[in-house]
Formats: C-alpha cells, sequence, structure tokens
C-alpha cells in the first residue's frame, strides 16, 4: 500500500487541468496522495472563488485563498472585502499564496508589502496560516511576518529556493519550509542544504502543479502524484527511508493546516 503523501501546495483550478482533471486525481491518489491544498491565487478572486468550490466537491482536497503578488496592485478594496467570507469558507485552510517577489517586481515593492501585511492580518483573522511566494525578498519578509504577528497563526514558505541563512529566520519564527521539484534539480545545492538542514518536523513537500515537475519529468506539465520523485530525493537527501519522509511530511502538513487525519 502506497505510504500517505499530501500535496500541500497545488493549484488544481488552473486551466492546465481542465478538462483531464478527474484523471490527474486518479492518478495522484493511485500514488498515495490523500490530500492536496489547491492554492487558489490568481489575478484576481476568479482563482480563490475556484478553489473553494473544489473543495467543496472533492472530499481530499482543501483551499487556500489570496491573491499572488505579482498583481496585488490591481486588488480593489471591493476584493479586500469579499476575501472575508472566502478566507472564512468551509474547507479553507490557508491564506495566500502571498508575499513578496522582488525578482520580477510585477507589483510595486510597497504595494506588495502593504498587500503582505494585510494578509497576515486576514489570517490572523480567521485563525488561518499563511502560504507565502517569497523570492529574493527574505529579510524583508520575515521582517513583515515578525511585525505583523504572524507566529499567531504560523506559516509555510512556500517552494523554498533560499539557502539555510535564508531559512533561519522563518524556522525561529516557528515556520515551515515547504519544497518542490526544484529540489531535485542538480544546479539546486543551496535548497538542498537548507533541505537537509531544516528539522524535520518543519519540512513539507508540494507540487506547485502545472509548475516546476520533479526529475525526470522536468520541462512538463506537473501534477500531483510526480511529488514522490521530489519525497524519494528528500529522502535520500536526508539518510532516511521514503516512508519516514512521507510520514512526517504529512504530519507536518496535518499539523500546520489543522487538516483531519
Amino acid at each position: 500500500m502506497p505510504a500517505a503523501i499530501i500535496d500541500s501546495h497545488c493549484h488544481l483550478d488552473f486551466e492546465d487541468f481542465s478538462p483531464e482533471l478527474p484523471a490527474v486525481l486518479e492518478r495522484a491518489r493511485a500514488a498515495g496522495i490523500v490530500s492536496m491544498i489547491c492554492i487558489g491565487s490568481g489575478r484576481d478572486l476568479t482563482s480563490a472563488r475556484a478553489a473553494v468550490r473544489l473543495a467543496a466537491a472533492e472530499a481530499d482536497i482543501f483551499a487556500a485563498v489570496g491573491v499572488h503578488p505579482h498583481d496585488v496592485a490591481r486588488m480593489t478594496e471591493d476584493d479586500w472585502v469579499a476575501l472575508g467570507p472566502l478566507a472564512a469558507a468551509p474547507r479553507v485552510v490557508g491564506i495566500g499564496e502571498t508575499g513578496l517577489d522582488y525578482h520580477y517586481d510585477h507589483s510595486p515593492r510597497d504595494v506588495q508589502a502593504m498587500a503582505f501585511r494585510r494578509f497576515v492580518a486576514l489570517g490572523r483573522q480567521v485563525s488561518r496560516p499563511i502560504v507565502c511566494h517569497i523570492r529574493d525578498a527574505h529579510a524583508d519578509a520575515a521582517a513583515i511576518l515578525r511585525d505583523e504577528g504572524a507566529l499567531a497563526v504560523g506559516g509555510v514558505i512556500h517552494c523554498f529556493t533560499g539557502d539555510i541563512s535564508d531559512a533561519r529566520p522563518y524556522l525561529d519564527l516557528g515556520f515551515y519550509l515547504s519544497f518542490s521539484g526544484i529540489l531535485t534539480f542538480k544546479k539546486a545545492e543551496d535548497i538542498q542544504r537548507a533541505a537537509a538542514f531544516a528539522p524535520l518536523d518543519r519540512i513539507l513537500v508540494e507540487t506547485d502543479a502545472p509548475f516546476l515537475a520533479p526529475i525526470p519529468f522536468r520541462g512538463k506539465r506537473n501534477e500531483p502524484a510526480y511529488i514522490v520523485k521530489t519525497l524519494e530525493f528528500l529522502a535520500t537527501l536526508r539518510g532516511i527511508s521514503f516512508d519516514e519522509a512521507a510520514a512526517a511530511t504529512t504530519a507536518n502538513t496535518r499539523r500546520l493546516f489543522a487538516l483531519p487525519g
């Protein structure tokens, strides 16, 4: 029987999976994925609403709601008002993805920071952990999380791509680090060192599907079933069995997002 695995971050609401979603979910379940968290975070609230609907329709799918830092400059006050009921909806287990992206700067940095603070406040309001997208902005992100009291609800740095020095402030805040298929890439030495350094009880795994497929699927559309390859790599990296890696990351994800089971 396959080990119980949770994909802590995927975008099953994206058009990349339509109309093949039933087959994608079937392959995931066959591979041992017992839960998937669909991150409803796109250019507007369309993705958040779709994630909430999908979580309501599928017993093993949960949702997070937010707006990606790339797109927060487009948000209106009406969007913020609408987010309240979405965040409190049944089977919504997280807020985000939100955060800072200084690599692309698609939204001005001050606007990203303001929105990030408001999303942390929303997480505290509804008692949901924060799902963070951070790229080239670790010092500022950690400072915002500290200032806004994110420790009260916890959270995860999704698709962590920093090094050990970047990881330490998040771990000190009680946050988790989530590793995607990038972990398996040959040139990802800093990320691999961070994954070996972090305590085993603070690590999650994810696909970020349809993006970032692990080796040997790199370059293809990613899907939750492929998370097995990332877990295999993580287990080898840390010198533990696959089952131990699966059990730890699944327990961690359930603890962070208060999932059943």
